[in-house]
């Protein structure tokens, strides 16, 4: 540091504000520039020099520059900057995941709806199949029964249980035809 250079510093630091403007007026342009170099936004840009200006005031007697005031100004700058960049990746990654966190449970809770009406709709067309189908079926369906299990079960022929399912599986397609769609996506997603 030069011995002008080293006064004006002196003269900061004891709290002329004359001085600490001149500094200011004489590098205020040249550091916006440098801090747009980095940052691509002239509003934030100034602000990064404004609260570099605003340091050095708030911190005048306190200061130990062992380099020139310039260079202490435009390295001080440069850290704000890239302080400013880390903090928008910050900020930008938090919103990526804010926003996957989100879109996940939006599918579970669509998923859990979707399920739950489907699961209500089946029962339905449960309800609809003739008795001797409906117990068929679900020996088949929901006990996992093979069909020579089920015929021993209630007493009829193999191939009478072959009927039965036959006749409920039609009768649920018919029942079920406009949630077809759903029952292979939710069959899809537990294979996945």
């Amino acid at each position: 540091m030069d011995l002008s250079e080293k006064q004006v510093l002196e003269t900061i630091q004891s709290g002329n504000e004359s001085a600490f403007e001149m500094i200011f007026r004489a590098y205020y342009q040249s550091l916006c520039r440098y801090a747009y170099s980095f940052l691509e936004d002239k509003e934030e840009a100034e602000e990064v020099v404004q609260s570099a200006f605003i340091t050095v005031w708030e911190k005048r007697k306190t200061l130990d520059i062992q380099t020139s005031l310039k260079s202490y100004l435009y390295k001080m700058v440069r850290n704000a900057s890239l302080n400013v960049i880390k903090h928008e990746k910050i900020k930008q990654q938090h919103v990526a995941h804010e926003l996957a966190v989100t879109d996940a449970t939006y599918e579970s809770v669509s998923q859990k709806v979707y399920a739950s009406e489907l699961e209500s709709k089946i029962t339905e067309a449960i309800k609809v199949l003739p008795e001797q189908c409906r117990l068929v079926f679900q020996l088949s369906r929901f006990e996992e029964l093979k069909y020579q299990e089920i015929a021993d079960q209630l007493q009829i022929s193999v191939k009478t249980v072959e009927n039965h399912m036959g006749k409920a599986l039609k009768i649920m397609r018919e029942q079920l035809k406009e949630y077809l769609p759903l029952l292979l996506l939710f069959m899809k997603d537990l294979f996945e």
